[in-house]
């Protein structure tokens, strides 16, 4: 199969500063990957290089291939490529109701704009989202008035409509810092949510530094520290003490219950 994502020897600066160093990472459709590390160790550049809001130097070795291609029109890349961030897509979204909420990741807008035309295609792809995550609770409810929990759960709503809504394309989602500014139940809601897209084959890429938020369901970990990633193998390898205590650079203490992990 064609994966998901390919960076062969890649470098990326910003400004001055070269932020990711030689980086190699290969992703298959249908993995679920866990991407550990501390503030500032470059895992938000990362995100922007595989969106192609930054691109790499340009090196012979160089390689940047996304679903088999070097080059993507943004807006066809983002009906491919779910993305789900804990700031929210634009103002304009928080008048949205949860269904045009949803529907607006057709067309990479912050809202239903007068020139946007949803198709019964649309419709029907956004009908199979909201039971896919369980919102059918939040189809007429302002987006706005919504808890940070429910509008979460709108948002990958929001890119699981896009990034699937291709013929024949399993969805493929790249969370970042999905649980930032949830309570103890959104989190738990969360990550309920994340493994049941990941036992119906939905790719995931969590990018965290919160160990609470790796579902039992992924199970390969990638390390990453200083614009490198410097590991990268399964739970059991790298979901230790000595292993986070290196990487986050503080004496870590790590409980494991039926395949959760929590660290203080």
């Amino acid at each position: 199969m064609t994966p998901v994502l390919d960076l062969q020897h890649v470098n990326v600066a910003r400004g001055d500063d070269v932020i990711l160093h030689d980086l190699n990472l290969l992703i298959q459709p249908g993995e679920h990957i866990a991407l550990l590390g501390p503030n500032g160790c470059g895992k938000s550049t990362l995100l922007k290089t595989i969106t192609r809001e930054l691109y790499p130097l340009v090196e012979p070795s160089m390689k940047v291939e996304i679903f088999g291609r070097e080059r993507w029109d943004l807006v066809e890349l983002r009906q491919r490529l779910g993305i789900v961030q804990s700031d929210l897509p634009g103002q304009p979204i928080l008048k949205c109701t949860g269904r045009d909420a949803i529907l607006t990741g057709f067309f990479s807008a912050s809202t239903l704009w007068p020139n946007l035309v949803v198709t019964p295609e649309m419709q029907e792809r956004t009908d199979h989202v909201i039971e896919q995550i369980d919102a059918t609770h939040l189809v007429s409810k302002i987006f706005g008035e919504m808890s940070a929990g429910q509008q979460r759960r709108i948002l990958i709503g929001r890119a699981l409509a896009a990034s699937g809504a291709a013929a024949g394309n399993q969805a493929t989602l790249l969370l970042d810092e999905p649980s930032n500014a949830l309570d103890l139940k959104a989190q738990h809601e969360l990550r309920e949510l994340m493994s049941s897209l990941a036992q119906i084959g939905t790719t995931l890429v969590l990018i965290t530094h919160q160990i609470s938020d790796i579902v039992p369901e992924m199970q390969r970990i990638l390390l990453m520290r200083g614009g490198r990633i410097f590991a990268d193998g399964t739970r059991a390898e790298l979901l230790t003490e000595q292993s986070l205590t290196d990487l986050f650079g503080v004496s870590v203490h790590l409980t494991e219950i039926a395949g959760r992990y929590h660290a203080w």
